[in-house]
C-alpha cells in the first residue's frame, strides 16, 4: 500500500463540457490553461467520441498486430501501422482514427487557443486490448507509474501533450494511477541518473537509432522513466491516487509531467501533441525548465 494516498483533487480538473467544437467561456479556458500546465488531469465526463455501427466491429484485439499494443495513424503522412485486415477494414480504421485526431486537435484549439498556431500534432492511438493482459519488460509496462519519455524519439525540450477517450462499449472504465507532482519525481531520481554523453547521443542519431539528436534532457527524463518503473519500492510507497474513467469521457494531460499508470481498461483512443516550452503561458513549468534549476544547468 502506498505511503499516502493523494488527494484526487490535486490532480484532477473537471470541466463540463460535452462538444469538441464550438466556445468556451474566457474564463473556463483561462483556468483550463492552468492547471494543465500546473501538472493536472482535466477530465470531460461527458465528451464521448461516437463510434459508428459499423466500427463497433474493431473493437476487438485482433484489429491490432500480433505483439502490437495499439494501432497507430500518423495524420502528417496518412500512415496506418500495426492494423489487420482487409483493404476495406483498413481504410474505414484510418477514417476513424483520422476523425478521432480531427475532433481531438478541435478541443485543444477551442479550450486552448493560445497553442492554436504552434500545436503539433503526432500520431494518433486506438488500444483495442486490455491494458492489465500484456506481459512486458518493467522498462515497457505502463501499469508501472512514470513520465513519457521513448528512447528513439527525443523531444528536445517540447511538451507531450495527449488526449485520451475511453469508448469502451461493455461500462468498462480506464483504470489509472496518478503518482508525485513532477517536481518530487525529479529530486527522487535526479541524483541516481548516470552521466549524459553527446558522443553517444551523435552516435545514436547517426545510425538512425534516434529520429533526432537526443538531448541531456531526454537522457535524463528517458532515464528518469526507465528508473520510475523499474524501482519496486517507488511503485508501492510512493504518494498516488486511484481514477477510473468511464466510457463515454475524455481527459487530457502533460504526460511528460503527469506521473501515470494505466492499470486496466479495453478499447482506448489516444492523440499526441507537441508543444515548444517558449508557447507555454509559463514556460517556467515545464520540465526542461524545471530540471534546468533543479541541475543547475542548460539541458539543450
Amino acid at each position: 500500500m502506498p505511503k499516502r494516498k493523494r488527494d484526487i483533487a490535486e490532480v484532477i480538473e473537471t470541466l463540463d463540457i460535452a462538444a469538441w467544437t464550438g466556445a468556451v467561456h474566457t474564463n473556463v479556458a483561462s483556468s483550463a490553461l492552468t492547471a494543465l500546465e500546473d501538472g493536472m488531469v482535466l477530465y470531460f465526463p461527458r465528451l464521448a467520441f461516437l463510434i459508428s455501427v459499423d466500427e463497433q466491429r474493431f473493437l476487438l484485439p485482433e484489429i491490432a498486430a500480433r505483439g502490437a499494443k495499439n494501432v497507430s495513424f500518423d495524420p502528417n503522412i496518412g500512415a496506418i501501422k500495426h492494423a489487420v485486415g482487409s483493404p476495406d477494414d483498413l481504410a474505414a480504421v484510418e477514417r476513424m482514427m483520422r476523425r478521432y485526431g480531427d475532433h481531438s486537435l478541435a478541443l485543444v484549439r477551442m479550450l486552448l487557443p493560445p497553442y492554436a498556431s504552434v500545436l503539433e500534432m503526432g500520431r494518433t492511438s486506438f488500444r483495442p486490448a486490455e491494458a492489465s493482459k500484456r506481459t512486458l519488460s518493467p522498462r515497457k509496462d505502463d501499469t508501472r507509474l512514470h513520465i513519457d519519455a521513448f528512447p528513439s524519439t527525443p523531444t528536445g525540450g517540447r511538451r507531450i501533450l495527449r488526449v485520451f477517450t475511453n469508448v469502451n462499449a461493455e461500462g468498462q472504465g480506464r483504470q489509472w494511477r496518478l503518482g508525485a507532482p513532477f517536481e518530487n519525481v525529479a529530486a527522487s531520481f535526479a541524483n541516481r541518473i548516470p552521466p549524459y554523453s553527446a558522443g553517444l547521443a551523435r552516435l545514436l542519431s547517426t545510425i538512425g537509432a534516434t529520429k533526432s539528436y537526443r538531448t541531456a534532457y531526454d537522457h535524463i527524463m528517458l532515464k528518469t522513466h526507465d528508473m520510475m518503473k523499474a524501482d519496486e519500492a517507488y511503485q508501492r510507497d510512493v504518494e498516488q491516487a486511484d481514477f477510473s474513467f468511464p466510457p463515454g469521457s475524455t481527459w487530457m494531460a502533460y504526460t511528460d509531467r503527469v506521473s501515470h499508470a494505466a492499470m486496466a481498461g479495453q478499447h482506448l483512443f489516444e492523440q499526441t501533441f507537441h508543444l515548444p516550452v517558449h508557447a507555454m503561458a509559463d514556460p517556467s513549468k515545464a520540465p526542461l525548465r524545471i530540471l534546468e534549476r533543479l541541475t543547475g544547468r542548460a539541458l539543450v
